[in-house]
């Protein structure tokens, strides 16, 4: 007699208190009639709202919901790694939010395209109708700008509500980098991939955690992990300055020549000055931003340290080395 198949829901959380409750009693409502053999695991980012003992109190009523406790707030791209190594034995992986507006009520086109052959199930956000104009404006232009610098069909919409068959999970356990940029890596692995439009649920309780500030250096982040074209941009900026100086320079040689020479104009020499010395600081902050994420490859801390596991008998996985 074959086994059912089995799927772990992966639902990296910070200070989601309010929503495990919520979270836990529609999937499961969702995943029961899917004839799956399921679990979901919390993956407490550093909480400090007791999201951890929310998440303890619903083991304790059901032994598949577990959890993972993270020594601090390493990040939702850390989470979402420590969840997927620890979903060993899973025939197939969910990432979703814990804020509930991923709905699990997609989950079972999810599963459907899955038993299907997807190797990848990608949900694709439809544009909210009181979404702010300037946020996808802001969201539309990094895609456009992601995808013209890393060559990869990463289309605007593209969330981390995501199923993954097990390979696809083997695949992205294999990564080693510590700044991730997961929705890449996603399409990055390649795999049959099927995408799932849904429409994004309001949040149920809390607030986001994601500040512009946030926000724009996960946009840095996506773009130095798949692209090197901004280092490369600045051999064809100063190509281009030293070729125009040179001929600036055979300029003032043949003027000279014909007129004779005459007192260089001090705003000329101004303008140049403070144009290249801005050009230069320029091309130095964007090979810092490189040479940075270097530095913290080069070091090969942990990507994340486990405090607590709820519910999880065998010895949890915390470092690279461990989940390669």
């Amino acid at each position: 007699m074959n086994r059912p198949q089995q799927l772990c829901v992966v639902i990296p959380a910070h200070n989601e208190c309010a929503n495990v409750a919520a979270m836990v009693d529609r999937l499961g409502a969702v995943l029961d009639p899917l004839a799956l053999d399921w679990t979901i695991l919390f993956v407490d980012d550093g909480s400090r709202d007791g999201t951890s003992e929310a998440v303890r109190f619903q083991n304790a009523r059901d032994g598949r919901v577990r959890g993972l406790t993270l020594s601090r707030n390493f990040g939702k791209e850390a989470a979402m790694a420590a969840g997927l190594r620890q979903a060993e034995g899973a025939d197939a992986v969910v990432l979703m939010d814990a804020d509930l507006q991923h709905p699990p009520e997609v989950l079972p086109a999810f599963v459907a395209a899955w038993r299907a052959g997807a190797e990848v199930v990608q949900g694709h956000r439809r544009p909210a109708p009181g979404e702010s104009p300037r946020r996808r404006a802001a969201s539309e232009a990094f895609y456009a700008v992601f995808r013209r610098l890393s060559q990869m069909p990463l289309e605007a919409g593209a969330v981390d509500f995501v199923l993954l068959d097990r390979k696809a999970v083997e695949a992205l356990n294999r990564m080693g980098e510590r700044t991730r940029f997961t929705k890449g890596l996603f399409h990055w692995i390649g795999f049959r991939t099927e995408v799932v439009p849904f429409d994004v649920a309001a949040r149920a309780a809390g607030q986001s955690t994601f500040t512009p500030r946030k926000l724009l250096a996960f946009a840095a982040d996506g773009i130095i992990a798949f692209s090197s074209l901004p280092l490369r941009i600045w051999s064809g900026v100063g190509a281009l300055i030293s070729g125009g100086a040179i001929l600036y320079a055979i300029y003032f040689a043949l003027r000279t020549l014909i007129r004779g020479a005459d007192v260089p104009g001090f705003p000329s020499l101004i303008v140049s000055i403070t144009f290249l010395s801005g050009i230069q600081l320029l091309s130095l902050g964007v090979i810092g931003e490189y040479l940075s994420r270097i530095y913290e490859e080069t070091k090969a801390r942990p990507l994340y340290l486990i405090r607590e596991v709820i519910g999880i008998t065998r010895t949890p996985v915390e470092t690279r080395q461990d989940a390669a």
